[in-house]
């Protein structure tokens, strides 16, 4: 494990895509190579882009990237898609779309899956996005699955929120609906030679006009059309324009602070969620317990979940 962080940290791909395969695979191997590379991390600027299904994400993401490499950036994309409840595969489609990036070695692609992570972002992406910063990355691209009304975790994650849309899509109010309105730091209109794309311009602009958000700056509201890359440079320029500015308000530090106890809290409640998932199968104690709820209904769940909590607590101390 420490010949494969030192590899990473002298630039090996294949040690980064080793790394991230053990992140996403839970393997209790990644946590040392995790833990030494903290201190290697935080220089990057982390994209989220995020928006409904069909609205053209990964294309966008594709055509993005291209011209961040003219700007001299160097660039790491992870492409979350969703993962099957049933069989726990995912499409990674991602990687096929975007295959005319492979070539170029500043440019590093990975597509993981949601592994039941119900907020677009996978429970391994947090650490995925360290690997990459370690690696060097100038800037970090997340694209989450799309998933509509459960969108705002990336929020979180990221120093700019990405919020893409498309004409005739009904996004406008679905952003509404979902509170993506006040997660954007940046609004695109993708599909932008589609006929009513200034109708939906229009809508969204003046949604933000009437939000209410705590921050002076109003995001902008671009127009792309990503398989032609046209205004696809305006959206290259407004992303590192919110990074400045994020610099000049003194804003990267808060940013830091609520992605690190995002991310704590998660590792936590995932710990815990495994010691209760053991423990309810595996603990005497726990299995009679779950038989008196179901059997004889002497215990509602409520005072279930007291009961399990006491005595792992309990067991904890001894």
């Amino acid at each position: 494990m420490d010949d494969l962080l030192s590899r990473l940290l002298e630039g090996d791909r294949r040690a980064v895509a080793r790394l991230i395969t053990l992140v996403e695979n839970g393997d209790p191997a990644a946590r040392e190579p995790i833990r030494k590379l903290h201190e290697y991390t935080g220089r990057a600027h982390i994209v989220g882009i995020t928006g409904a299904p069909g609205s053209g994400k990964s294309t966008l993401v594709n055509s993005l990237t291209k011209e961040l490499r003219k700007r001299g950036k160097s660039v790491g994309i992870i492409a979350i898609d969703p993962t099957s409840p049933f069989t726990g595969g995912a499409v990674l489609g991602d990687r096929v779309r975007m295959q005319d990036l492979a070539t170029d070695p500043e440019v590093f692609i990975r597509s993981m899956g949601t592994r039941g992570s119900l907020g677009g972002v996978s429970v391994a992406t947090n650490d995925a996005v360290n690997i990459l910063d370690a690696f060097g990355k100038d800037m970090i691209i997340v694209e989450t699955v799309g998933a509509g009304q459960v969108e705002v975790d990336i929020v979180r994650l990221a120093h700019t929120s990405v919020v893409v849309t498309m004409p005739g899509g009904g996004d406008e109010i679905q952003a509404l609906k979902a509170g993506i309105m006040e997660i954007g730091d940046i609004f695109v209109v993708n599909k932008a030679d589609r006929e009513d794309a200034g109708r939906t311009y229009t809508e969204i602009t003046m949604m933000l006009e009437m939000s209410q958000r705590d921050e002076e700056r109003v995001p902008p509201v671009i127009r792309t059309v990503a398989t032609t890359g046209q205004g696809v440079d305006e959206l290259a320029e407004a992303i590192l324009d919110h990074y400045r500015y994020l610099q000049e308000k003194g804003l990267l530090e808060k940013k830091a602070r609520e992605r690190i106890l995002a991310e704590l809290q998660e590792i936590i409640n995932r710990r815990v969620e495994r010691t209760v998932s053991r423990a309810l199968s595996e603990d005497p104690e726990m299995v009679e317990l779950v038989r008196k709820m179901v059997e004889t209904r002497e215990i509602d769940p409520h005072s279930g979940a007291q009961m399990v909590i006491r005595h792992l607590l309990k067991k904890s101390e001894v």
